[in-house]
């Protein structure tokens, strides 16, 4: 009775925290600590695992040097036996007990600062059917979990699997919030502002037509010019806001933005490029950015967009001929926001962002994105 009473402690004390969460990193890290604190064990990792098998070390809690140094380095490369298992689809529920392939590793290597850890329980983070990740935890010189610790240890990481899922749906929400949002402000920019906009622009051209004086003329075109430049400007931030044609996939979008412009944009395409949301999202504000430059700083009209998609990735190459400028990739330093901006966004979605220029032979982003 007493065991049972420990574990629901246990349960409630890991559920309350898991409920407190909202940002997955750092909700991980103090379950994790938590988890070996209630339970008395030692050390522990978590690793988050994509639908391709790309394993991310997202917590740990106190690894032994061997697994820590080089900031974490023989956690966040190479392959084990637990994600192997994970990925093939035959670890299905808390296994007792799978030897750890990058503590033999060490121990071949001759390393002694293992702390004891020799063993580990490895078990899945899911909610129903999706699958999130692999939690491992250990203890110095225990090689066996008694069935009872494996099912506490099942429960714990049903738990964090369903908050994971609660954090993801949270997030997907939160971005369909935002693109209503946008999508208003757009509505409201085009009503207002634009249409006033408009109207000025025609009451100067028709100031300057009633008009015999020069210079009163010459004020009314002016007033006649900005009116169209600040009518140019909104129509670009509306749509930034709400990308008319996306709807009809991202070539499309970016094909209708560069005739915007001004610009004669030649489509590439190969593969399907059926993209989740996310990263639709991203390239078309990666290629907003893209083609803005094109038009400010190339001197040229022609620009080439290739979007192609193969391997479970998409890749997105905007290229022109026009002035470029110096630009060394080992000096690792990009050199404006704007680029700097499209450097975030390929990143943030776990993708590359590659830029060649040089005087007068152009410039050309690269972005590949896994999907």
């Amino acid at each position: 009775m007493e065991a049972h009473h420990s574990e629901i402690r246990i349960l409630k004390e890991i559920a309350e925290l898991l409920n407190e969460g909202t940002e997955i990193n750092g909700l991980l890290s103090e379950v994790l600590a938590k988890l070996l604190h209630v339970t008395g064990l030692s050390s522990g990792w978590i690793f988050l695992v994509e639908p391709d098998g790309k394993h991310m070390l997202a917590a740990k809690e106190n690894l032994p040097h061997a697994l820590a140094y080089n900031d974490c380095e023989p956690m966040c490369t190479g392959d084990c036996w637990c994600l192997d298992r994970y990925n093939n689809g035959r670890l299905q529920k808390a296994t007792n007990i799978i030897e750890c392939k990058r503590i033999e590793s060490a121990l071949a290597m001759k390393r002694e600062d293992t702390n004891g850890l020799t063993h580990h329980a490895t078990i899945p983070l899911r909610a129903g059917n999706e699958k999130f990740g692999i939690l491992n935890v250990g203890a110095p010189n225990k090689t066996h979990f008694e069935p009872e610790e494996l099912a506490l240890l099942e429960s714990i990481a049903f738990q964090i699997g369903t908050a994971l899922k609660r954090i993801k749906l949270i997030e997907v929400e939160q971005e369909t919030a935002l693109t209503a949002e946008r999508n208003r402000l757009a509505r409201d920019l085009h009503d207002s502002v634009s249409q006033l906009l408009f109207s000025l622009r025609l009451t100067a051209r028709g100031g300057a037509e009633m008009t015999a004086d020069k210079e009163t003329k010459e004020t009314f075109t002016y007033i006649q010019d900005l009116a169209q430049e600040a009518l140019s400007e909104m129509r670009a931030l509306i749509w930034q806001l709400r990308p008319r044609g996306l709807e009809n996939g991202i070539t499309s979008a970016l094909l209708d933005y560069g005739q915007m412009l001004g610009l004669k944009v030649e489509p590439e395409v190969s593969g399907v490029i059926s993209l989740p949301g996310k990263v639709e999202e991203a390239l078309w504000r990666i290629g907003q950015e893209a083609l803005a430059n094109c038009k400010k700083h190339s001197g040229q009209e022609k620009v080439l967009l290739r979007l192609s998609m193969e391997a479970h990735q998409v890749e997105m190459l905007i290229s022109d001929c026009g002035n470029g400028f110096y630009y060394d990739d080992k000096q690792g330093e990009i050199p404006t926001l704007g680029l700097q901006s499209m450097k975030k966004r390929a990143e943030h979605l776990k993708g590359q962002f590659k830029l060649k220029s040089s005087p007068d032979k152009g410039t050309t982003i690269q972005i590949i994105i896994p999907v």
